[in-house]
């Protein structure tokens, strides 16, 4: 990563969440203590800012210059809100077609989800701010340039994202090996939201507890998952098959 993508030093870092700087993450040095420590932690609070904290010599790593035990990442895009893109969408007379991404942590997966979407219409791609990809240069990379013409939510919480959808008229249907009914038998036409969950852990119990819909890709091999950006795009144009009538 190049040095101009970060920003290294405790004041220095504290003066761009004060700017409103797009701030993809934080990684803080184990150990740091101290009064601009709390001064930093304290402007980071209600901020949709991840922060790691690791040994020193991850830092090192990043930079050789003073970094204080502070690197902040800048964003490689600026990120948007759900809550304005549905309202919007609305008011232009469309149904709201989104992706939620549960956890989801390879790079290039995350990439290669917001390629298709963004080849098939999607309006948004939906991320939490902590536990998942970000939106870096490895990321557009993979995308082929995608997450730089999609809109990108990073949201604190992926639950409240899902009731807010709910409570806007859109149905939210999620993807898991413990549905009954097969990806098919789902209606994706009108306002509609897809959750997809990492290979590993998939969707989250409070999540699935709380969508309209669950389905499942049927599996007949050994192997016990698709990878989640060939089953995002399963899913993605199943529904784009309903939405236009092919």
């Amino acid at each position: 990563m190049k040095e101009k993508e970060m920003i290294f030093g405790i004041r220095a870092v504290i003066e761009a969440i004060e700017a409103g700087k797009e701030i993809d993450k934080i990684i803080m040095r184990r150990e740091l203590q101290g009064d601009l420590s709390r001064e930093l932690l304290a402007a980071l609070k209600d901020k949709d800012i991840s922060i790691q904290r690791v040994p020193a010599e991850r830092l090192d790593r990043f930079t050789r210059k003073n970094h204080q035990g502070v690197i902040a990442f800048l964003s490689a895009i600026t990120y948007e809100r759900i809550e304005d893109i549905i309202p919007f969408l609305y008011e232009n007379g469309k149904d709201p077609f989104i992706m939620l991404l549960d956890g989801i942590t390879d790079v290039r997966n995350f990439g290669a989800i917001a390629r298709t979407c963004e080849v098939a219409g999607v309006d948004a791609i939906v991320i939490p701010s902590r536990g998942s990809v970000t939106v870096n240069a490895d990321a557009i990379k993979t995308s082929a340039g995608a997450l730089l013409k999609i809109p990108v939510c990073k949201e604190n919480s992926l639950t409240e994202v899902i009731q807010f959808l709910k409570n806007s008229g859109v149905k939210v249907i999620a993807a898991t090996e413990r549905a009954a009914d097969n990806y098919t038998n789902a209606d994706y036409k009108g306002p509609i939201a897809i959750v997809m969950g990492a290979e590993d852990t998939g969707v989250s119990n409070e999540n699935l507890r709380i969508v309209d819909n669950l389905v499942k890709i049927p599996q007949f091999g050994t192997i016990s998952s698709l990878n989640v950006s060939v089953a995002a795009g399963v899913l993605i144009y199943e529904a784009i098959r309903q939405r236009k009538g092919f």
